[in-house]
């Protein structure tokens, strides 16, 4: 195994854990001594990873490290390039915009050759049918997804009808044609989708909705799944 292929397998170890591991633990699933193991973990440091500990107590990984030197195939980099120049076109505003500073900072760190495979690849987007309006919300929903926050909207239906809704926001879907928000809706008491375009006012709430949005989505998935076979 290559060393960059190493701190990167050290990396994704840490991110499963959420206590601290301890450097035994470490170096036994990587397979190296424990002496590589600290110099391995003070690389990492030196190139931005916040990872906090000490021989004895165990090391963990803070959220939001610098990725390190990158080792990618011929198709995982074409994956990255092409999914970020869809959610470019297709997401438009503050998302695309990160697509695009996610992909400068993982070529930033790549080794020279990948670098220039990332430059020259020739996947495109093609051109699709403009997106209709209701993006002008996706940041406040992506926030209050982001922070299990409920919204309060205003939201008219197919027919022209007007209703006011508290939602409990957990997932955002992008479609072609319409950007579709998955949430809980107070008024139904149940699951509900709302196309972002037909909002016609969303107000933002310090509320924090009583259940985590991992459980809304797996549970609102359990329900899809028996639609789908009934």
């Amino acid at each position: 195994m290559s060393r960059s292929a190493r701190l990167l397998d050290l990396i994704q170890i840490l991110r499963r854990h959420r206590q601290p591991v301890s450097g035994d633990n470490l170096a036994r699933e990587l397979g190296i001594s424990i002496r590589t193991l600290y110099r391995d973990i003070a690389t990492l440091q030196a190139q931005g990873a916040d990872i906090t500990g000490e021989p004895g107590i165990g090391y963990i990984l803070k959220p939001g490290f610098m990725l390190p030197p990158l080792m990618f195939s011929e198709d995982e980099l074409e994956a990255l390039v092409l999914g970020s120049r869809w959610v470019s076109k297709r997401a438009g505003g503050p998302l695309g915009k990160a697509a695009e500073n996610a992909l400068a900072k993982i070529a930033s760190v790549l080794p020279k050759d990948l670098r220039e495979q990332l430059d020259a690849t020739n996947l495109l987007v093609g051109p699709g049918d403009p997106v209709v309006a209701g993006d002008t919300h996706l940041s406040a929903i992506r926030l209050a997804i982001r922070k299990e926050r409920k919204l309060s909207i205003a939201y008219e239906d197919e027919a022209g009808r007007t209703s006011e809704r508290t939602i409990w926001p957990f997932a955002l879907g992008f479609f072609d044609r319409a950007r579709v928000v998955i949430t809980w809706c107070e008024l139904r008491n149940d699951f509900r989708h709302f196309r972002a375009d037909r909002i016609v006012r969303l107000d933002e709430t310090d509320m924090r909705y009583p259940r985590r949005k991992a459980v809304l989505l797996k549970e609102w998935r359990e329900l899809d799944r028996a639609k789908v076979k009934n």
